[in-house]
């Protein structure tokens, strides 16, 4: 009689050494996320390089424009000491030109980055703020040069010069001109970035309200750092628009605090 010995099988899983694990698949996603981060830096990159290619071609105007400011009090031309100081100064203000007209591309990109993270309603209210974000920018460049500049060359020129004579070189002008009107016109946007976060549940009013001599201190390091001087005159005339922003921020965190109340309290209804 044959004997019939009951075959045992294995229960055990083989797990294949070709098998993804987790750790595997976080390291895709990672990766992913870089190659996403990739692409919208290069996109913001080209759009830079374009519209710097494009005012190039009206660089020489800007040029005489920007340099008003300082020919209207003195009634001379700036000086230019240095052999390639031209080339420097008209790439430096098609740079600034280039920068100024893209920061809504810009801002698009970066949203497009962090939006698979956020919810629905957090994407809405980033994108509504969006055209928000380049209007506050514009106004500080805005107020940068009609208001913040002039004030700032009437006194440094006036300043001793009945002892010594201003003569400013042209490639230090513009890279004071350039640096103010761009990181006043940068911090401009703080209403809108804590007013965004404030609908998000991340910054409250009480906390604006509580940590305000914090804020005072941060804002004077923000002056210290966009004014390339170190006079008092032009530090207070960048932090009094600061300090106004500030007391906006509130008002505008206090509003979405409220906003971001009544809708929770019609999901929980």
């Amino acid at each position: 009689m044959a004997d019939h010995t009951p075959t045992t099988h294995s229960t055990e899983t083989v797990t294949s050494p070709l098998a993804p694990s987790d750790a595997d698949e976080a390291v895709m996603t990672i990766w992913e996320h870089l190659e996403e981060l990739r692409a919208r830096l290069l996109r913001a990159v080209i759009a830079v390089l374009v519209a710097f290619v494009v005012m190039l071609f009206f660089t020489s105007d800007i040029i005489e424009y920007l340099s008003d400011p300082y020919t209207d009090i003195t009634g001379r031309p700036l000086q230019q000491l240095e052999p390639t100081g031209n080339i420097v100064i008209y790439f430096r203000v098609a740079l600034l030109g280039a920068g100024i007209v893209v920061i809504p591309y810009i801002t698009y990109q970066l949203f497009m980055f962090v939006s698979p993270g956020l919810t629905r309603r957090e994407r809405r209210w980033i994108l509504s703020a969006l055209p928000f974000t380049t209007g506050f920018f514009l106004l500080g460049v805005a107020f940068s040069w009609f208001i913040m500049i002039p004030a700032a060359f009437e006194f440094l020129i006036g300043f001793q010069n009945d002892v010594l004579a201003n003569e400013w070189t042209a490639q230090r002008y513009f890279a004071f001109l350039t640096s103010i009107i761009f990181w006043v016109g940068v911090s401009f946007e703080m209403p809108v970035v804590l007013y965004v976060l404030a609908r998000m549940g991340l910054v409250g009013r009480q906390a604006l309200i509580n940590n305000w001599r914090f804020a005072v201190v941060a804002m004077s390091v923000v002056a210290a750092l966009v004014t390339p001087t170190v006079d008092p005159f032009n530090m207070l005339l960048v932090m009094a628009p600061l300090l106004i922003l500030y007391m906006i921020s509130i008002v505008l965190v206090g509003i979405a605090e409220n906003r971001l109340r009544r809708a929770l309290d019609s999901q929980d209804t």
